[in-house]
């Protein structure tokens, strides 16, 4: 198969987990979220080669998707722009103003978990494999499943506050 038939087929697998992986990561906002999803990609097209399969093409990606948005969150001209009161509206048929409260809480929510914290919650929720996630994030499943715990407990207090 040729680099451009894998990368496409890469992309259009990848694509909508990355996007909404990285929305995460920037607190529901698009803008950054495609930005972040767009150099992800780049990534992967430059590195397709040197990919060794040493794992599952998808926790390379998501390695890769994790490290891309931690570098964006570290730059500061990024940290000053993405803000919580900049959500973008819901396009979905059973829109409510609670429902979007409550999105906008469970974000500010995962954004006060610690880097690890917020990288599990957004590959749970994502629906990511746990065996996945405990390869990227480079913890036993056993390590994984208790941590996943105490987050979803630390999300529960903080959403109900």
């Amino acid at each position: 198969m040729k680099k451009e038939e894998q990368f496409n087929q890469i992309f259009q697998e990848h694509y909508p987990k990355v996007f909404r992986l990285c929305k995460g990561y920037f607190n529901g906002d698009e803008y950054f979220a495609d930005d972040a999803t767009q150099e992800v990609f780049i990534k992967v097209w430059e590195k397709l080669e040197q990919f060794r399969n040493e794992s599952s093409i998808s926790t390379w990606i998501y390695r890769i998707t994790v490290n891309t948005c931690l570098l964006y969150l570290r730059k500061e001209k990024t940290k000053k722009e993405v803000s919580t009161d900049s959500f973008p509206i819901l396009q979905i048929d059973d829109y409510s103003e609670e429902k979007e409260m409550k999105l906008k809480k469970m974000y500010e929510c995962i954004q006060k978990l610690d880097e690890t914290g917020k990288m599990i919650i957004l590959m749970v929720l994502e629906g990511i494999d746990y065996d996945k996630i405990s390869e990227v994030v480079g913890i036993s499943e056993e390590t994984l499943r208790v941590r996943i715990h105490r987050i979803k407990k630390s999300l529960t207090q903080c959403i109900q506050q």
